[in-house]
């Protein structure tokens, strides 16, 4: 049984920034020395998500669109009266998405299906840099 890890980094713009992560964690996968077993990604922040998703246009506007009605900007957070930074949505979004996803691993390829790919969401309202940790276990 191996156990290692890897970090990924990147720039987003912010303010709904969708980005396909998916041929950089294959490609991670197939360099990290596991056959079959799993990874899991873990984003290193507050205000960013993770998921799997058709990555095509019209979903991601929609799940973006699912996000305005559900947790709506604009409206008072107590977290803006206590930071002022304006991203209270940014943190409730995040957390119902959730900072981790798992993947299992066969033959050194991700298990996923036909029309899924691996998306990373940033919330905030402004540009950041972001880091995922990949961790790999398997053999």
């Amino acid at each position: 049984m191996t156990i290692t890890a890897k970090e990924i980094t990147f720039q987003t713009k912010g303010n709904y920034d969708v980005l396909d992560i998916t041929l950089q964690v294959s490609r991670e996968v197939e360099k990290s020395g596991v056959s079959d077993g799993i990874v899991t990604l873990f984003i290193c922040g507050s205000t960013a998500g993770i998921t799997t998703i058709e990555y095509e246009p019209g979903l991601v506007k929609d799940f973006g669109g699912m996000w305005d009605r559900v947790v709506p900007r604009g409206m008072p957070y107590e977290h803006d009266k206590a930071w002022g930074d304006g991203n209270g949505h940014s943190h409730v979004r995040a957390s119902m998405l959730g900072a981790s996803l798992t993947i299992p691993v066969v033959n050194k390829k991700l298990t996923l299906g036909t029309w899924q790919q691996i998306i990373f969401v940033d919330f905030d309202n402004r540009p950041r840099s972001r880091k995922i940790l990949l961790q790999f276990l398997g053999d």
